[in-house]
């Protein structure tokens, strides 16, 4: 960050990108230029789990248990803060591919945001405009975790308030920054938990306002405790903001969740099938090759709606073309396998028996027509048992 000293004051221009120094690092450590925020107290009892079928109705889970397979949204980085148009496409686009899946059989389950549902600060005035009324047509529950600016809070307001209100409800009532929409608050137990599915089990972390994040006791214990308790046949995602890795030009993924994850697991004996990130405005599918051939899937979905999107660094001046393998200071390869960075869209994960199923949709640009529709940019399928990517047959 460059600093010019003046007197008493100290100026602040700007940050160097993360490709400035030509070596494209797909994790860095950030300088600590804000401050962590203390937790809000949970609404729920530990371990902090809720059970998707206590929150849909009760044929829905029928269908998930019958068909042995959960299919859901996944996206971040949402809210339409000045330029509404790319999150209301977004929203467009997965209540198309939402009626879709529904007439192959099994639509999604429900939309996972992986934080900064509320820009730019979290507040509860911004809830509607930002969250309500553009999935005031979703028709299935929205879970979340919060990212930097849903905790960055204003003077006046406590850290998270509005998220607390929004998703961590005590029972599933209509909040009055809700308006028109009817769409009741959720009821997460804390805002760091796992959602339990029959196919699938997501831990969700806060990782808080500091640049890279920040995770603390005594959420780094509940994750070592999650890691070791949930049923090992079950594959377990870890969903966090701030990414492990990204090759874009201005974040960078995070040394510090590397460094968390990795002494989690450790401490656990199990390491997470996958890891969901936001906060880079784009879409990255990743790869890191373990040292016995085992892969894990790293997803970026940061390209929810808000307006400004993130580029991937270039080579030579060129775009990437994909794959590209970046070395990683443990040894182990990172491979950018796929990427989306000058559309917004989502990704459509289906889990059954353990193969994760995944489509990344690009949603068309304000400026091109919108009969465009969804438009498919990645396909792959992934063997949570085996740790292997399947042959690409599409």
């Amino acid at each position: 960050m460059a600093k010019l000293a003046s007197g008493n004051n100290t100026h602040i221009f700007g940050q160097r990108r993360p490709a400035a120094s030509g070596d494209t690092p797909i994790h860095l450590s950030p300088p600590r230029n804000t401050h962590f925020r203390d937790l809000p107290p949970p609404t729920g009892q530990s371990p902090f789990r809720l059970d998707i079928k206590d929150v849909v109705a009760g044929d829905i889970y029928a269908s998930m248990v019958r068909a042995e397979s959960v299919t859901f949204h996944l996206n971040g980085d949402m809210g339409g803060i000045q330029y509404a148009v790319p999150q209301e496409l977004v929203a467009s686009g997965m209540e198309a591919d939402f009626a879709a899946a529904a007439k192959d059989g099994q639509p999604p389950a429900f939309l996972y945001v992986t934080g900064d549902c509320v820009y730019f600060n979290g507040q509860v005035s911004e809830y509607y405009k930002q969250f309500y009324q553009p999935y005031e047509y979703y028709l299935a529950p929205i879970f979340a975790i919060p990212g930097n600016h849903d905790g960055e809070n204003l003077d006046g307001d406590n850290t998270l308030d509005g998220f607390v209100r929004n998703f961590c409800a005590p029972t599933a009532v209509k909040m009055p920054e809700s308006g028109e929409s009817h769409r009741t608050a959720m009821v997460q137990p804390n805002v760091y938990w796992t959602l339990i599915t029959p196919q699938v089990n997501i831990v969700g972390l806060y990782s808080n306002v500091p640049a890279g994040g920040d995770i603390r006791s005594p959420q780094k214990e509940w994750l070592v405790h999650e890691l070791t308790t949930l049923p090992s046949e079950v594959p377990l995602f870890v969903a966090l903001h701030h990414p492990v890795y990204s090759a874009d030009n201005h974040h960078s993924g995070s040394t510090y969740m590397k460094g968390l994850l990795e002494e989690a697991g450790n401490d656990a004996g199990r390491h997470p099938d996958a890891v969901l990130a936001g906060h880079v405005h784009n879409y990255q599918r990743l790869t890191r090759t373990l040292s016995d051939g085992s892969k894990v899937p790293y997803l970026v979905t940061g390209a929810g709606g808000y307006h400004n999107l993130h580029q991937i660094m270039k080579v030579d001046g060129q775009r990437m073309v994909t794959p590209v393998t970046f070395p990683d200071e443990t040894g182990d390869p990172v491979t950018l396998e796929a990427y989306s960075d000058d559309h917004h869209g989502f990704l459509r994960l289906e889990i059954s028996r353990g193969l994760m199923t995944g489509r990344y949709f690009e949603v068309p640009r304000p400026q091109e027509p919108y009969s465009k529709g969804n438009h498919l940019i990645d396909y792959f399928e992934f063997d949570c048992t085996r740790k292997v990517y399947l042959p690409n047959t599409l």
